[in-house]
């Protein structure tokens, strides 16, 4: 290793069939958008939301019927305009079955308010997310108006997806050390006097180490589902970042890697970091395995003094970078997305992005970019984040 310093909104919609006949001032729409009150409502016109919006009267029929809902059920707004809601959102479960019919939401109990959000089909078996509100003049009142919301399922499906690569890459990862485990183990107790004492040893060498291994992608797996949730805990001590990166070096180095092949340089004037020990190793212990499974030529780690933020707050600032092919920069909007790989040199491609919901928790940034000899280069800074008690 080698060590250098420097100097709502509100709208209508149509009940199943409902008596009474359309309000003649709902047979046409408005020239933007399909509503009988023209301007819209509280200043806000239903085109201008995200999502599909559908508003029945008392007398069942719809009286507004947005550009988002159009788009949705591939019906036009105003042909949906004056028509019973049941016929201009034909709506079924998942079974089959007519879900105005199930629902009757201007009949049975008064004192329901809507419908849950939930999956219903279309015309055609187009899937469509499905939520209604009651609006009543006093809360057992008759149904003045049915509020339906509509939104698309391609979020849901692609949550449905990530969620499924997440449970087929984990299935992977745990496969391959699961089964060295078992087999291992399961010899030793079958045969353990047919082996010696070293043999016996390289053999439960082996299981720790996929024990390990296992033990890693298990905390991975249980800090991405804090980063998702918002829950991910920041205890913070000081932190001597330098020591940290010496420390990380010194495991390469015991693994194998040649001690030239990390240079590091500390600039003086660094200002006292607090921060969460382990995540500053998590953080670390990624970007470096990053550095040397990846990139070619001289690892290079960089500790500075830094400002972060627009109060010009002090921070630490640490840069990794190698000499190897570097990132495509059609790629460099990915790196920090779920399932990202650099190359096939294995990894559950989670690492970097545990590393910037780290490295945001504690209030900082990450970046990357390439570096001065062409390879890929890492830059997160760290405010000071000294405790409010000890300012």
């Amino acid at each position: 290793m080698t060590v250098g310093t420097d100097s709502p909104a509100e709208a209508r919609s149509t009940p199943p069939h409902a008596p009474g006949p359309p309000d003649a001032t709902a047979t046409a729409g408005p020239p933007r958008g399909a509503t009988a009150d023209g301007d819209g409502f509280s200043g806000i016109h239903p085109d201008d939301l995200p999502d599909g919006l559908v508003v029945a009267d008392e007398t069942g029929r719809v009286v507004c019927f947005n550009a988002a809902a159009g788009r949705i059920t591939a019906v036009p707004g105003d042909r949906a305009i004056g028509l019973p809601l049941d016929e201009a959102l034909p709506l079924e479960d998942l079974k089959g079955r007519r879900w105005w019919t199930l629902t009757d939401p201007y009949g049975g109990l008064a004192i329901r308010r809507g419908q849950p959000e939930r999956n219903l089909l279309l015309p055609g078996g187009r899937e469509v997310l499905v939520s209604a509100w009651y609006v009543r003049e006093y809360p057992t009142g008759p149904v003045r108006r049915v509020v339906v919301s509509l939104r698309g399922t391609e979020a849901r499906r692609r949550t449905e997806r990530s969620h499924a690569e997440l449970i087929a890459t984990v299935a992977h990862e745990l496969r391959s050390p699961l089964t060295s485990v078992k087999g291992f183990t399961a010899t030793l107790l079958a045969k353990w006097e047919r082996f010696n004492d070293e043999q016996k040893r390289l053999m439960l060498e082996t299981v720790d180490a996929d024990a390990g291994r296992i033990k890693r992608l298990i905390a991975e797996l249980l800090d991405i589902s804090r980063i998702d949730s918002g829950r991910l805990e920041v205890r913070r001590q000081p932190v001597d970042i330098a020591a940290a990166v010496g420390r990380h070096i010194q495991v390469h180095t015991t693994a194998g890697q040649s001690p030239d092949r990390f240079f590091v340089r500390i600039r003086p004037g660094l200002p006292a970091l607090w921060a969460d020990p382990d995540k500053i190793d998590q953080i670390l212990g990624n970007l470096l395995e990053n550095a040397v499974r990846h990139g070619d030529g001289t690892v290079t780690i960089e500790v500075a003094p830094a400002r972060t933020g627009d109060d010009g707050e002090e921070g630490t600032e640490v840069t990794v970078s190698d000499e190897g092919p570097g990132i495509p920069e059609e790629s460099m909007s990915r790196v920090f997305t779920r399932f990202w790989r650099g190359s096939k040199r294995g990894g559950t491609g989670l690492g970097l992005y545990i590393v910037k919901g780290v490295v945001e928790a504690h209030g900082g940034t990450i970046t990357v970019g390439r570096g001065p000899r062409g390879g890929a280069e890492f830059r997160f800074i760290l405010p000071v984040g000294t405790p409010a008690h000890l300012i």
